[in-house]
């Protein structure tokens, strides 16, 4: 499901496009400097349009076509009249691509796209008057850095998590804490070992590198030096002799966790919930050093053909009781906070640590590297996302 094809050209494309957003003079925050074009928000809701079309993350908009007891589409096809069409992406990339062509109403964007389609003027601030369930989103979600500017909020927030550690409980003993299972040269699981195959998997090893080798003196793993972050490139070329797979399409992911051609990598919930669900002997840590993550935020695009349909989405998939059937399915902590009445699980919302501050401040949410460090750094520049990009393409060769 979460199958994705992409080439060089387009990741250098979306690189330079990251770049542009740094020259603005962004410093990463839903503030300071980033000077996006004036965009109107949705005035009033109309009847709808008939037809809607979505960027979704896999998970975050099911038609019960892969699980028929997870589908929030249809009843909401019934409901408006507006019919769904949902491309999957497997990257933040590939959704700031798919954007781009104006063929989307809405994307479900992560913290590592958000701003730079904020800054090119590809999302609309949304009314948030509009948006029937705003009030009950969690404050640590919303008007944060990677979906609002200026005090001015560019979409609702869906769900967040942590990339994880997932491992196989019958091949990796004793159960790892620490990300040096996958990272180490001499690591025991060589050529079972999985990663997330995107530029932004280079802040995993800078989250490494902070515990691992404190004197490079790495704050923020979104904001590193020429030092940093030839040491994070490194790491990762060395990790790559021990590389079994690079992963993408969660399924994939999956499968491999089951078939036990992977035994450890990086993984969100829903990977290790769906190889869990067939029968396959996994488990997730938070390691000791932390993790990177995601907070994903519904966005409207800035000249979306049905906006009327596309707020009716937003209002019903961040509805409680939608909202907690996403964040099971998925394996999220749901941004509606009356959404944790809503769980079938009741001690879901604790599982996830929906709400725990102590556990999110170990999580970094991606967000998009640019020259003006985002650790508050004025004495140096830091690496932009272009050079993630080229980094990435050398360390897989």
């Amino acid at each position: 499901m979460r199958s994705t094809t992409r080439t060089l050209r387009a990741a250098a494309a979306l690189g330079a496009l990251a770049l542009a957003v740094a020259c603005s003079g962004s410093t990463g925050g839903g503030s300071g400097g980033l000077n996006p074009p004036k965009l109107e928000a949705l005035k009033s809701i109309g009847p709808g349009e008939g037809s809607l079309n979505l960027i979704a993350w896999a998970g975050y908009a099911e038609n019960g076509s892969n699980d028929p007891k997870a589908d929030w589409v249809t009843p909401f096809q019934k409901q408006t009249g507006c019919q769904v069409n949902t491309k999957i992406a497997g990257t933040s990339d590939e959704m700031v691509s798919l954007i781009k062509t104006g063929e989307y109403d809405a994307v479900s964007a992560s913290g590592d796209a958000s701003l730079r389609l904020i800054a090119s003027g590809d999302v609309a601030p949304v009314n948030t008057a509009l948006l029937t369930n705003y009030q009950d989103i969690s404050p640590t979600q919303k008007m944060r850095k990677w979906n609002s500017v200026n005090g001015v909020a560019y979409g609702i927030p869906h769900g967040y998590g942590a990339n994880l550690l997932a491992y196989r409980t019958d091949r990796v003993k004793p159960a790892p804490t620490s990300w040096s299972s996958v990272f180490e040269a001499n690591s025991p699981y060589a050529k079972h070992i999985s990663a997330y195959d995107s530029p932004i998997y280079l802040a995993d090893a800078a989250v490494y590198l902070m515990s691992a080798r404190p004197q490079l003196g790495i704050k923020d793993p979104y904001a590193l030096d020429q030092q940093q972050f030839d040491a994070a490139v490194a790491l990762l070329k060395q990790q790559n002799r021990n590389i079994g797979e690079y992963w993408s399409d969660y399924l994939k992911a999956a499968s491999a966790l089951k078939s036990g051609t992977t035994v450890i990598g990086s993984s969100w919930q829903v990977v290790a919930n769906t190889a869990v669900g067939e029968g396959a002997p996994v488990a997730t840590v938070l390691p000791a050093e932390g993790a990177t993550g995601w907070a994903d935020t519904w966005m409207v695009y800035a000249k979306a053909k049905h906006p009327s349909c596309a707020y009716r989405w937003l209002n019903w998939i961040t509805s409680p009781k939608v909202n907690a059937q996403v964040a099971e399915y998925f394996g999220e902590a749901p941004a509606n906070q009356l959404a944790c009445r809503e769980t079938a699980d009741r001690n879901f919302c604790t599982t996830y640590h929906a709400g725990d501050t102590a556990y999110w401040n170990r999580v970094h949410f991606w967000a998009t590297p640019v020259p003006q460090c985002l650790d508050g750094r004025t004495d140096t520049k830091c690496v932009p996302y272009a050079q993630w990009v080229q980094a990435w393409a050398a360390v897989k060769g």
